[in-house]
């Protein structure tokens, strides 16, 4: 058996539906499946999500305060007030700043922008800013993607006579700031029907009404900050992204052009991926280590030349910011190693970077699936920021929101969360946010969920079908890259693939169809599967062209075995110390009949459970679930279905080691028997230590088989043995081979030996499976 690393939540359909979807829209079976899965089993409603159209857009007057805010920032556009656009310094700020900046210059405002230091003033407007701002005759300032719990900085800035307009897509705080406008769509009485756009979402949408009509030249920056700031592409931003992908790829922008060549994308087709992994983090690296200004102006510069060295500035930022991430991973892992995880993960260090601490929390929180806070910490001013990931099942906001006494700055949403606090606090924040984890949090809610959106057969995984798939796209948040599962299917190959040999390559083959599949990163898995396993895996399926060929091919992303496996090991020398990391964690029976066999020694200074039957009535281990070691070769042929009796084990290693062969031994035949016994008649006598190897040269036999037949004549009364000489009886009695019961063990022990140590992966799987399944099923009943 080889467990999954996650719960599987498999998704069913009404096949029904999805037959008559994929007749009537002319959809593969598997992209019809996925439209039933995702609530679109209409046949009209799933048409307009394949179609989509502008009449999916919301009027951005729908905005509460949109009026008040787009009126005073015409005003002070008319009369040449100086407008000041206060972003944030991640992609979705970044690009929020651009395109607020672009959309009032193209007005003709005195405009500027001013994006805060991460580290040397925090997240969101602050005072000394503000107060810089004043000093520049600043009279009007937009916030994007930042401000709704600025409510002090709200009252410096009237206290100095500036009008503050706060546009921002996060959770508002129970006391808002008393601003001249707030452009936010998740406040509870804002009309505005759609609630998830992203900070340059609002921003786009604020462009849209100063401007009098659809913003297309800023659809590549919507679509940026979108999808690298997470946010659900479903409604308007799926509509949005989808058109703002074609829009990215025929940017015009040059930074966005220099930066698409340095992460190697191919502009003639740009997706969702290509912006969330190579663009975003890229845009995002400049505000993690330093100031964001660098990406603020590469997106809004139209020198291709000053573009060029801006975006190799941010692509080295982003290599030195993978790197930082790399070491404060390792550390923090320590951390946690050392303390043991709880059931929310709070730790810090001196000197953390505080621009890359949120990555840091997401990798913990991939490895330990815990809600995960890391702090950077300034014992200098007391002070601690933090990042907070979660998990599933635990609303980190609303947690965080029950903590507000400790925390004076905190803002964010239920999966992710930034915050600043007094290092004297973190152990209370620690306390308190594990007790509030223990009372909705069960153990099972500590092993991550993997969604299964389609359950496929082999045969439906096509190029053709997988195209159909990409019509559902853009895939993000609110609408994921389907995840698809084959169940139950057999592997025609399976190998280690990479310069490192951890990459897993996988044929899967049902009923004469194959399909190839890659494991990245899962190539340790090689070590715990078996040739003859059925295998259910989950991954995404997606088209592999290469030297000319096109074929389908599953990006493999867990996979399992739900029946026992056995393990080969015969004859093989296993490295035990391998041995026991690959299986760590798992329980682990050594069974060994015979006494001359030893254990061991690193299972034995492992503490590894021995099933010893050579010392008798011993009790037994139970079986059931785990990873069993036959160590020897049994003395019956009943002893392993035996052993079996006390459970199912989820796994067999067949080690079968033993000194001497007695299959490869001579076993008389009758013949041989009859020759023997003739030889004594004629003779009398037989010196048997003196001459028995000599008989044994002449007949071409072995010493032990001249050895072995004396003693089962001795044993059917037909000869004596004494002091080496072996002598006929003068009148013994008529006897056969099947009265000798050393004669049947040796037959017994080569026939055994010829089962379990020299037959074939196949043969010995297929002599142990009546002894499982004859246990299953009295498991079962």
């Amino acid at each position: 058996m080889l467990k999954s690393k996650a719960r599987w939540n498999i998704e069913t359909t009404e096949e029904p539906l999805v037959e008559r979807l994929a007749e009537e829209l002319n959809l593969s079976t598997l992209a019809a499946r996925l439209l039933v899965q995702r609530g679109w089993n209409d046949t009209e409603k799933a048409r307009q999500f394949l179609t989509m159209d502008e009449t999916v857009l919301n009027d951005p007057f729908l905005f509460k305060g949109m009026d008040k805010a787009v009126d005073r920032i015409k005003q002070a556009v008319e009369n040449k007030e100086r407008i000041l656009v206060f972003g944030d310094y991640d992609a979705d700020g970044v690009t929020s700043t651009s395109v607020m900046f672009q959309t009032l210059g193209s007005l003709g405002a005195n405009v500027g922008y001013y994006v805060p230091n991460r580290f040397t003033e925090g997240y969101g407007p602050n005072e000394g800013a503000f107060r810089k701002a004043k000093e520049s005759d600043v009279s009007l300032i937009v916030t994007v993607d930042t401000g709704i719990s600025a409510v002090h900085e709200a009252s410096v800035a009237k206290e100095l006579g500036m009008d503050l307009i706060i546009t921002d897509h996060h959770e508002p705080p129970p006391e808002l700031p008393d601003a001249f406008a707030i452009i936010n769509h998740k406040q509870d009485d804002c009309p505005y029907p759609f609630k998830d756009l992203a900070g340059v979402g609002v921003a786009f949408k604020t462009s849209q009404a100063l401007i009098g009509r659809f913003p297309e030249e800023y659809l590549d920056l919507f679509t940026l900050g979108t999808i690298a700031d997470l946010v659900p592409l479903v409604n308007e931003n799926r509509f949005l992204v989808q058109k703002g992908l074609k829009a990215v790829a025929k940017t015009n922008r040059p930074g966005l052009r220099a930066l698409m060549e340095l992460s190697g994308i191919d502009t003639d087709a740009v997706t969702e991926e290509h912006v969330g992994f190579a663009l975003g983090p890229r845009l995002n690296a400049a505000g993690r280590l330093d100031s964001a200004d660098p990406a603020v102006s590469l997106l809004i510069t139209e020198n291709p030349e000053e573009a060029e060295e801006i975006a190799h500035e941010v692509d080295a930022l982003n290599k030195d910011r993978q790197k930082i991430v790399n070491d404060i991973t390792k550390e923090a892992i320590a951390q946690v190693e050392s303390k043991g995880a709880g059931s929310v993960i709070v730790v810090g260090q001196e000197g953390w970077n505080a621009g890359v601490i949120g990555i840091v929390a997401s990798r913990l929180v991939e490895k330990y699936y815990r809600p995960t806070i890391v702090l950077s910490l300034d014992s200098e001013k007391g002070l601690a920021k933090g990042s907070a990931r979660s998990i599933e099942g635990f609303d980190m906001f609303k947690n965080l929101s029950q903590c507000r006494e400790w925390l004076p700055h905190f803002g964010g949403h239920p999966m992710a969360a930034g915050l600043t606090m007094e290092i004297e606090n973190i152990d209370k924040l620690r306390a308190k946010l594990g007790r509030l984890a223990d009372e909705v949090l069960t153990e099972g809610d500590f092993i991550p969920t993997r969604k299964i959106d389609i359950v496929a057969e082999l045969g439906e995984i096509t190029v053709d079908a997988i195209r159909d798939l990409h019509k559902l796209s853009p895939f993000g948040v609110g609408h994921p890259s389907p995840k698809v599962m084959i169940a139950n299917t057999q592997l025609d190959q399976y190998k280690k693939i990479g310069s490192n040999k951890d990459h897993l390559k996988v044929t899967f083959e049902n009923n004469g169809t194959k399909l190839d599949g890659i494991g990245f990163r899962i190539g340790d898995l090689y070590e715990h599967i078996t040739p003859l396993d059925r295998v259910s895996v989950v991954g995404d399926v997606s088209i592999n062209e290469w030297n000319g060929h096109v074929k389908p091919q599953l990006i493999i992303e867990d996979i399992k075995v739900e029946d026992w496996q056995l393990f080969d090991l015969r004859g093989k020398h296993v490295n035990w110390s391998s041995f026991i990391e690959q299986t760590a964690g798992e329980r682990l029976v050594y069974v060994k009949f015979r006494e001359e066999t030893t254990l061991p020694n690193e299972l034995k200074n492992h503490g590894v459970a021995v099933y010893d039957l050579s010392k008798g009535d011993q009790e037994k281990p139970d079986l059931s679930e785990a990873f069993v070691i036959f160590g020897d070769i049994p003395c019956s042929e009943t002893d392993i279905p035996a052993v079996l009796e006390s459970g199912v084990p989820s796994r067999i290693y067949a080690v079968f080691a033993q000194e001497d062969d007695t299959f490869f031994q001579t076993i008389p035949t009758r013949d041989h028997f009859k020759w023997y016994y003739a030889f004594l008649t004629k003779r009398g006598s037989f010196n048997l230590e003196k001459q028995a190897q000599d008989l044994a040269k002449h007949k071409g036999w072995t010493k032990d088989t001249v050895v072995f037949m004396s003693k089962v004549f001795f044993e059917l009364d037909f000869v004596t043995m004494d002091n080496g000489f072996v002598t006929l009886q003068s009148k013994p009695s008529k006897k056969s081979l099947a009265d000798s019961r050393l004669y049947q063990q040796q037959v017994k022990q080569g026939e055994l030996e010829n089962q379990l140590v020299y037959s074939s992966y196949r043969a010995l799987k297929q002599w142990f499976e009546p002894f499982i399944q004859k246990n299953v099923t009295e498991i079962n009943v």
